[in-house]
């Protein structure tokens, strides 16, 4: 034991982060196994099961992001590297997405090289199918940026050299789905849903964590005008957490609720982001929105949300909260939340 435990950066890593991932492997497995054996009731927990260790296997790629696992940061890497093979990541680099949510760190701000918004007001019509889609819950805002994802070599000029990996990828991954859908049709089916409950976590948990929009400068040097603004960043950060104590209940969700500890101290591990937030700000409760609300928000407002207008807010002072007016808006329901913020599209 204690030769495995001299490769985590913590003591107490192996038992939490070799848990984690422990889990997330296993209920991958499992889980897509069950798709094939499985019937009635068993069929829909092994959906379940499947989506639940590809979130997992997310969080701890986010993990890995900040070299919170092991002490050496190329093991990291590599950690980070086979995970999105697993959630379905690997077309452009660990390091693309590695460099980019470091950027929102650094920068304070949601930095990307795809603006939605304009892409939208060119093609009113996929607007419309993107909204009619949400509507009926199926995240197709983030069907597109996975699209993007899939062909980011193709698509984004600064990683043209990237188009061999990318097309290896696309071959692998695509000729896998696709014999999956030639002799069990059935399973891709239930695997393509397992992947958008996975989408539709992560989606879930990032809407309401800031109160900024995004910014296209990935690829730009323009000095970042909040960077390095520590009092700036955690007012403008807020915490979601599926229980607003420190709770195994979060867990579902590796504490990524606990965002405002997370960007206090980045480099804390999932497990002590609870004491840091109680530690740091005292009462969990006061920066947090409670899960309740959290559902409403993503419930009512899951059509406008995609280009933010067009719902009861729009002539309301919480469409344009900020800071703590947001949040206590958040509290009772009354922001939109933003989509396509996933740290798994890196651009």
């Amino acid at each position: 034991m204690s030769s495995v435990n001299r490769f985590f950066r913590k003591p107490e890593g192996f038992r939490y982060h070799g848990s984690a991932l422990a889990y997330a492997v296993s209920a991958y497995i499992l889980g897509f196994a069950g798709l094939f054996f499985a019937s009635g009731l068993g069929l829909a927990l092994s959906t379940l099961l499947l989506a639940h260790g590809m979130i997992i296997a997310a969080y701890m790629i986010h993990e890995a992001a900040h070299n919170t696992v092991f002490k050496d940061n190329a093991h990291n890497a590599r950690l980070g590297e086979y995970l999105s093979w697993m959630c379905g990541s690997a077309y452009g680099t660990y390091e693309d997405m590695r460099f980019k949510h470091f950027r929102h760190h650094v920068d304070n701000d949601d930095v990307v090289w795809f603006d939605y918004e304009i892409f939208f007001a060119r093609y009113p019509r996929v607007l419309k199918l993107v909204q009619g889609l949400e509507w009926f819950y199926i995240p197709a805002h983030e069907f597109i940026m996975h699209g993007i994802m899939i062909l980011s070599a193709y698509v984004i000029p600064q990683r043209r050299e990237q188009r061999t990996r990318n097309l290896t990828v696309i071959c692998v991954r695509g000729g896998l789905f696709l014999a999956l859908l030639v002799w069990a049709p059935g399973v891709a089916c239930l695997y393509a849903l397992a992947y958008i409950m996975m989408m539709t976590v992560l989606r879930f948990m990032d809407s309401i964590q800031h109160d900024y929009g995004f910014n296209t400068t990935l690829y730009s040097e323009e000095p970042a005008p909040r960077k390095g603004q520590r009092d700036w960043e955690n007012e403008h950060t807020f915490s979601n957490p599926q229980v607003a104590r420190d709770s195994v209940l979060n867990w579902l969700t590796l504490n990524f609720g606990w965002h405002n500890a997370h960007h206090v101290k980045p480099t804390t591990p999932w497990y002590q982001l609870p004491q840091v937030h109680k530690d740091v700000f005292g009462d969990p409760a006061d920066l947090c929105v409670p899960f309740s609300q959290q559902l409403k928000i993503f419930h009512r407002y899951r059509v406008v949300r995609v280009i933010q207008e067009g719902g009861d807010l729009d002539d309301q002072p919480e469409a344009h909260a900020e800071g703590r007016e947001f949040l206590e808006a958040a509290k009772v329901g009354k922001v939109y939340g933003g989509n396509a913020a996933s740290f798994l599209t890196s651009f």
